[in-house]
């Protein structure tokens, strides 16, 4: 057996307890911590308060080669993701429709939905709504908080609308969204309106080539994380 006497200075042996001086720090610390916490939570939700708006830029693009068209605001909900929620999924349409008819659909408030992209027979891109807010676009509250819409120019039953560039160009774009949102290329994450539960739609229906499409998003995923690491 030992004894309770102690060989070091006063306060800083066996029997003496957490001094005072550390309680403080402690205390300190935690308090700092709390602090922390707080402001993270503010800065999440100050921009909720009635009267206050997140600060944007009109026509602020998340992809550089889109062009931009604003949806009606009447097809989207203002967030701040992925603070508010984190996106996991892109969720792939077709328009049932020309590229036209899409872009004044989703600018019509009667609408009542959109979707954040779309992408033209000829590869261009248009983007509606910003990637931080929530597009009326799956069906179900909970997958439009966390997923990217895109819609494709076409009709689900004329395999011929869905050309060689409209692959390529989808699929830099899901490419460079999964990078942004951190999304893994797998079809656990990159789905269709048709597989979103409880939905009525039929999209991008059975000409929509799967297989195709997942090897054009993984090799844009290799080809940008290549790129970026040789720079």
């Amino acid at each position: 057996m030992g004894n309770n006497s102690s060989a070091g200075p006063p306060g800083k042996g066996p029997g003496r307890g957490i001094s005072r001086r550390t309680l403080l720090i402690g205390g300190g610390v935690a308090a700092a911590g709390t602090a922390v916490l707080a402001a993270e939570e503010i800065r999440r939700v100050w921009w909720r308060v009635p009267g206050v708006e997140k600060p944007r830029k009109a026509g602020e693009l998340d992809y550089a080669p889109a062009s931009w068209v604003a949806a009606s605001e009447a097809n989207w909900r203002r967030a701040d993701r992925p603070d508010d929620y984190g996106v996991d999924r892109v969720i792939v349409h077709v328009t049932q429709g020309s590229f036209a008819s899409a872009v004044r659909v989703f600018q019509d408030p009667a609408h009542q939905a959109a979707t954040h992209y779309i992408v033209g027979q000829d590869g261009r891109v248009t983007q509606m709504i910003r990637e931080l807010d929530v597009a009326y676009h799956a069906g179900n509250r909970s997958f439009n908080e966390r997923s990217i819409g895109i819609e494709h120019e076409g009709f689900v039953d004329r395999p011929q609308d869905f050309t060689a560039e409209m692959y390529e160009s989808s699929a830099q774009l899901t490419a460079a969204i999964c990078k942004r949102h951190g999304i893994p290329v797998d079809r656990e994450h990159i789905i269709g309106h048709v597989e979103v539960p409880g939905t009525d739609h039929t999209d991008p229906g059975p000409h929509w080539d799967w297989p195709r499409y997942m090897k054009l998003v993984r090799a844009a995923s290799t080809a940008g994380a290549e790129g970026a690491r040789a720079s």
